[in-house]
């Protein structure tokens, strides 16, 4: 699952993010989400988040449970 909609995403699941110094090349880093950044139901280039180890990126792929 993409994370372009904030009604997907909540705390305490995992997702791959694109960090703002990650951003040309496209490299994701997996981490478990923290808090919700982003404001209005949807972005095009995917809800912010902070993770539990603090880094700031744009949700890329919500993980499932049996992922």
């Amino acid at each position: 699952m993409n994370g372009k909609y904030r009604k997907d995403i909540q705390a305490g699941i995992q997702v791959d993010v694109v960090l703002k110094q990650d951003q040309r090349t496209g490299k994701r880093t997996t981490g478990i989400v923290k808090d919700i950044l982003t404001n209005s139901a949807s972005h095009p280039h995917g809800i912010k988040v902070r993770l539990q180890d603090g880094q700031v990126g744009r949700v890329q792929h919500i993980y499932s449970k049996g992922e």
